[in-house]
């Protein structure tokens, strides 16, 4: 299977210093790999309404936000969660996207889990923080996340900026960026890069 990329965007702000990390990371990836990229801001999911003990649980119809992500998600052979570190963990947007993998756990015939495993999950963040271990909670979601669905993770690839552009002066990220998605396998030991 040929790869294929799916970029996440989480940010409410667009060119935001994790969309500027993340697309540095994608200018590394060889010219014949698909890029999707998908702005969470500009396609809006409903909330999420947990479903397991009421309703039927039916593909989203043709042409919904919902639909359009799902069917990003299922063709991708790689996502990558590029979301700013908000309160130590993805933000709302990320999450809601997130929360939508658990209804489509459950939609008859498509066998969500199955068709996730054997793929990789990465992410990317920007933070207003040194310490790279405000991110653990952050690396948590995504990695567990991974684990559930038998996916591979690949890590998280993180960058310090606050103010516009500031990931741009960080030369260690730029750095890590260089190599981050060239990985053959999961990071188990050290989920996220730091210098």
């Amino acid at each position: 299977m040929n790869r294929r990329f799916l970029f996440v965007l989480g940010s409410a702000r667009t060119e935001g210093n994790t969309e500027l990390l993340a697309r540095e990371a994608a200018e590394q990836l060889p010219g014949d790999i698909e890029q999707r990229w998908i702005r969470l801001a500009e396609h809006p999911l409903p909330d999420f309404v947990d479903l397991r003990h009421g309703a039927d649980h039916t593909v989203p119809p043709e042409g919904s936000t919902t639909r359009l992500l799902l069917d990003a998600t299922l063709a991708a052979t790689d996502i990558v969660i590029a979301s700013p570190l908000y309160w130590y963990s993805v933000s709302g947007l990320t999450k809601r996207y997130l929360d939508h993998w658990s209804g489509w756990l459950r939609i008859p015939g498509l066998d969500f889990k199955a068709t996730m495993a054997d793929r990789t999950l990465w992410g990317v963040a920007a933070l207003a923080d040194r310490e790279p271990s405000v991110a653990d909670p952050y690396v948590g979601t995504l990695n567990n996340s991974a684990a559930y669905l038998g996916m591979r993770f690949g890590g998280v690839l993180l960058g310090n900026g606050s103010g516009p552009g500031d990931v741009l002066r960080d030369i260690d990220a730029l750095t890590r960026a260089k190599t981050f998605f060239a990985q053959d396998t999961p990071l188990a030991r050290f989920p996220y890069q730091v210098a």
